[in-house]
């Protein structure tokens, strides 16, 4: 089985050579890069072929490391990059997939923002739905927003990232909104990815109190709509921990199941061959 983890984060320290924008959270290893190489050597360790990075929110619109790692390690790493939500971007998107290792765009829509209702990101949708770019959507939250956007743009594939999970919390407090996500499974263009889970359990691994909330996520989406992920340099364990909580204790699904939630399903979503 092939394993290709559906989110991970790079990045370079906070520097005056490379300086974060001043709107970027805060993070607890700013000060320590993450570097493809690093996690080269994580996913070696931990038996992941295969990784879609994702650049971090806190370090701005950039999207060189990824491109980087992608140009090095073609066969190891694609991404999903940002980009500002300036209507002036447009003509930007229409050779998106032409930089290396490019896949789609990835969102990260935070507590008193607007843009996914106020019309500010219409030209986007519009554009990713007539390229075919998927887009990666965090949004804890938000959810019935995003649904109005999937029922929208019905050829436009949507991620919801981490399950829409709410950020600090833990257990039933961290799955308020699991109706709403559930409900969006209606839409065949939108796929959960089931990633960063230990982080909102108040149990040790093998996290038994969020199985329950999972197997609620696989049977509304599908093996083929349901993707393992980790946000790796944000868990509570190891790599390996993260890979065998789906590979070894989740006993409802099946060997088929697993190859398609553990890498096959978000390789054909977003199209990385």
């Amino acid at each position: 089985m092939r394993i290709t983890d559906a989110q991970v984060h790079i990045w370079a320290a906070d520097s005056p050579e490379r300086p974060w924008p001043k709107h970027g959270r805060a993070h607890p290893h700013r000060d320590t890069p993450f570097s493809h190489a690093d996690l080269l050597g994580e996913m070696d360790a931990a038996g992941v072929s295969r990784a879609i990075i994702v650049p971090p929110s806190w370090e701005g619109e950039r999207n060189d490391l990824a491109f980087e790692a992608c140009r090095l390690h073609p066969d190891r790493f694609a991404t999903m990059g940002r980009i500002d939500l300036n209507p002036a971007n447009q003509p930007v998107l229409d050779t998106w997939r032409a930089q290396p290792g490019m896949l789609g765009l990835r969102f990260t829509y935070r507590d008193g923002q607007s843009w996914m209702e106020d019309g500010s990101a219409d030209w986007m949708w519009r554009a990713a739905e007539r390229i075919g770019l998927p887009v990666m959507v965090s949004c804890p939250g938000q959810l019935r927003i995003l649904a109005r956007v999937a029922a929208r743009y019905p050829g436009l594939k949507l991620i919801v990232d981490h399950l829409a999970l709410i950020r600090g919390k833990k257990g039933a407090a961290a799955f308020v909104d699991l109706p709403d996500l559930l409900a969006m499974a209606r839409y065949p263009n939108v796929a959960a990815k089931a990633s960063a889970l230990p982080r909102f359990s108040s149990q040790p691994y093998p996290y038994r109190n969020v199985h329950g909330y999972l197997r609620e996520v696989f049977d509304a989406f599908g093996p083929n709509r349901t993707f393992w992920g980790t946000d790796l340099t944000g868990l509570p364990c190891t790599y390996r921990q993260a890979v065998t909580m789906f590979t070894e204790e989740l006993p409802w699904l099946s060997d088929a199941d697993k190859e398609w939630v553990m890498g096959r399903g978000i390789s054909e979503f977003v199209g990385w061959a």
